[in-house]
């Protein structure tokens, strides 16, 4: 696989609401204390407190009206706080689990709802400068199975209740990113078993974290 590189890897899991991207992330958190591999899981947004005050103002349900660029700018907020604090200090020291990173950010401001690419793009490089996920999981489901699953919680968020085709719109730029770089991407297909998909997740995450000592 080419020349090893001495540092732990950056992993992130994305995928629209009911996707299964948390629980997924947090089976790899419970193999990681098993094995004693040093770690630092990361939910987006949020990871600080001032992450976390910004991420209760985004996904409040009440906040209805939030302008579209302000909701952007609130996230890569909540981002700068969460790189800063969290990952550049980690970085190549621990193995970093981060729930949603920046193809979040594309795909539901971009794609979802049509803030400009440049923009979002500028702004992640100013806080990431050479800073990006070594592996991403992007689990696929569909709009349909995400909203009857988003039934079944009993908290609901502000983005847990848009329209099924402003899922489909965002589950489709999640694919169009993952494809433009698919050595970095595997896509997981979340209608089939979790057992099924748990074990996929860690055989790959075996191999990379082969590669990476």
């Amino acid at each position: 696989m080419g020349q090893c590189i001495k540092k732990k890897p950056f992993i992130v899991f994305e995928g629209i609401e009911g996707s299964g991207k948390s629980i997924h992330s947090k089976n790899l958190v419970i193999f990681l204390k098993k094995k004693k591999i040093p770690y630092i899981y990361l939910r987006e947004p949020g990871g600080t407190k001032k992450a976390e005050i910004i991420r209760k103002l985004i996904l409040n349900k009440n906040n209805k009206k939030i302008n579209i660029l302000t909701d952007t700018l609130l996230y890569l907020a909540a981002r700068n706080e969460n790189f800063i604090n969290n990952i550049k200090p980690y970085y190549k020291k621990k193995v970093i689990i981060c729930d949603r990173f920046i193809d979040s950010t594309l795909a539901y401001q971009h794609y979802g709802l049509g803030i400009s690419k440049n923009l979002i793009q500028i702004i992640n490089n100013s806080i990431l400068k050479n800073v990006l996920p070594d592996f991403t999981f992007l689990m696929k489901t569909t709009p349909k199975e995400s909203i009857i699953r988003l039934t079944k919680r009993k908290k609901l968020n502000r983005y847990d209740k848009f329209k099924k085709s402003f899922y489909s719109k965002v589950q489709s730029g999640f694919i169009k990113i993952a494809k433009k770089n698919s050595k970095k991407y595997m896509i997981i297909d979340s209608n089939k078993y979790i057992i099924e998909n748990k074990l996929k997740i860690l055989l790959k995450f075996k191999k990379l974290l082969k590669y990476y000592e």
